[in-house]
């Protein structure tokens, strides 16, 4: 009798895709913090289902207690964290990261993020937020397009030339400030900069009155698999004085989790 095999094979065959299954998750990632709510239309509008399939996979998020319905709209309930509890809690860098996070928080004063890269997105997995506060309020789990943020920019400059090519393809620019960098020339420019100089800076291109400089993390094969970043307000420190007052409370860290399988 031939058993399935739990390997993988090298190329993965439609026949052997469950389609709802990638649909349902589709759905789950329309919601964010400027789509807290949607309605069947706006779902099959925004994922190219119709109104009836689109109804079909809200009203099972709903039945499985990841989505709620008042009527008119559905949004995600609690039991959505669940997924992304049972990645933070089987990846060792949050653990390795934090305690370095809230070392320099605590050293800078401001804020300290630690990020690794998903798509097109950065998503926190570490945060420490000192008494000093800048405008932005960004907890672990949050997501934010690479492009726009340091922490983006310093693992794109490190990726891969197969692996932005197909981020080339995918990105979408939209300009948040604007001192936005929102091209793909100007962005490969700023890109090499970055590498150049081994540290990114953005300077009120997320949002007016922040700035942040973010560092690479490496594992000890030298892959950057992770990204560490300060955030301060414009008016605290010109972008000019941030790598001599804010990268030597980054390099430490940089040294010490370069030792990360």
């Amino acid at each position: 009798m031939r058993h399935m095999s739990d390997a993988l094979p090298s190329t993965i065959a439609p026949r052997d895709l469950v389609a709802g299954l990638g649909k349902g998750l589709a759905i789950i990632e329309l919601f964010n913090e400027t789509r807290r709510r949607m309605s069947i239309s706006e779902a099959a509008g925004l994922t190219g289902l119709t109104r009836a399939a689109a109804r079909r996979y809200l009203l099972s998020l709903v039945h499985l207690g990841y989505a709620e319905f008042d009527g008119k709209f559905f949004s995600l309930t609690p039991r959505v964290m669940r997924l992304g509890h049972a990645y933070l809690a089987m990846t060792p860098l949050t653990k390795l990261l934090q305690p370095f996070v809230e070392t320099i928080a605590r050293q800078a004063g401001d804020p300290c993020m630690a990020a690794i890269l998903d798509d097109t997105d950065i998503v926190c997995i570490a945060q420490a937020m000192p008494s000093r506060l800048v405008f932005s309020s960004l907890s672990v789990g949050t997501r934010l397009p690479a492009y726009s943020t340091a922490l983006g920019r310093v693992m794109l400059a490190y990726a891969t030339t197969d692996w932005l090519e197909g981020y080339w393809r995918k990105v979408r620019f939209a300009a948040r400030t604007p001192k936005s960098i929102c091209t793909r020339p100007a962005l490969e420019c700023e890109l090499k900069i970055v590498r150049d100089q081994g540290y990114a800076i953005v300077d009120e291109e997320f949002e007016l009155g922040l700035r942040t400089i973010a560092v690479p993390i490496r594992n000890t094969s030298g892959v950057v698999v992770a990204a560490l970043n300060v955030a301060v307000h414009a008016s605290r420190i010109a972008a000019e004085e941030m790598p001599k007052i804010l990268l030597p409370l980054l390099s430490p860290a940089q040294e010490a989790l370069g030792q990360v399988p």
